[in-house]
């Protein structure tokens, strides 16, 4: 892939171009860690309201030892927060699409608010159109997740029973809420873990320190939401890859539609598993399940 910039990088600079010392470099990090420790909590223990102990004390400790890094903490637990005000057990009821598209809306928006209108900066981007054209590489690389997806995807929901943490199918009506639900939440887990708190780490962390915080963050919230089991040795190499990805392209464009061709076979597994006629097409589904 041909890298460019990431949005905001001509303004980025990791450690604020000043000289720290070991320990200043070490509390910085300390700040960052416990901010996405406290997503573990919230999201995967589910240990509420202590998880807003170490969500709290990272952006205090941040705004103690490096004033800039405090703050974009603070946008990066405003959002966590806001996501954490719901349950994120899969639901298809009107009112759990309600509070999905409310909570998940806020959770990106206010960030992007804060940023654009309280610190007047613009780290938070949503680079929508590419700089260049795909190359051949891109190309290839969409069609080896998508083989990857279908070969993988089926031997994990249905071996392991994760697709029972996904509500019944009773008709065509739910399954089509299955997938634009499954569309939107993939929409917007680029334009939270990557766009917003990966972009807000990557101003004050080298991209590998960046992108192993936004994972914790990244691969917590999907345990809460469905994958689990051995799911985080499929989630945790996902998200280090999309936040490379990101780094590389600068394009959400393209990181959506990774994330997209994914969710589509998701999509197809969690029906296959509800209905094992519909898209009986997995080679490597389980005889039973």
């Amino acid at each position: 892939m041909v890298e460019h910039a990431l949005p905001g990088d001509a303004l980025a600079d990791p450690g604020g171009g000043r000289a720290l010392t070991r320990g200043q470099a070490a509390a910085r990090l300390v700040a960052a860690g416990l901010v996405s420790l406290a997503a573990v909590l919230l999201f995967a223990v589910h240990v509420r309201p202590l998880a807003y102990v170490p969500l709290v004390l990272g952006v205090v400790l941040g705004l103690l030892v490096d004033r800039p890094l405090g703050r974009h903490l603070l946008l990066v637990a405003v959002g966590m927060a806001t996501v954490s005000a719901i349950s994120l057990e899969a639901d298809l009821s009107d009112a759990g699409i309600l509070r999905f598209g409310v909570a998940l809306s806020l959770a990106v928006a206010l960030p992007w608010a804060l940023s654009r209108y309280w610190l007047r900066d613009d780290v938070v981007r949503f680079p929508w159109r590419a700089r260049r054209p795909w190359t051949r590489v891109h190309w290839a690389y969409l069609v080896g997740v998508l083989g990857a997806g279908y070969l993988v995807l089926p031997w994990y929901f249905l071996s392991s029973g994760v697709w029972r943490n996904w509500p019944e199918l009773e008709g065509g009506q739910e399954i089509a809420r299955l997938f634009v639900g499954v569309a939107a939440v993939g929409t917007w887990d680029e334009l939270f873990f990557v766009c917003t708190v990966y972009a807000l780490l990557r101003r004050h962390f080298p991209p590998w320190q960046a992108n192993l915080l936004q994972m914790v963050v990244f691969v917590s919230f999907l345990w809460e939401l469905g994958y689990r089991s051995w799911g985080p040795l499929l989630t945790i190499p996902f998200a280090l890859v999309q936040g490379f990805t990101f780094q590389r392209t600068a394009s959400l464009t393209y990181v959506l539609t990774v994330h997209l061709l994914f969710d589509a076979v998701v999509f197809a597994v969690l029906v296959h598993g509800h209905h094992p006629e519909l898209f009986d097409v997995f080679v490597t589904a389980p005889a039973s399940w």
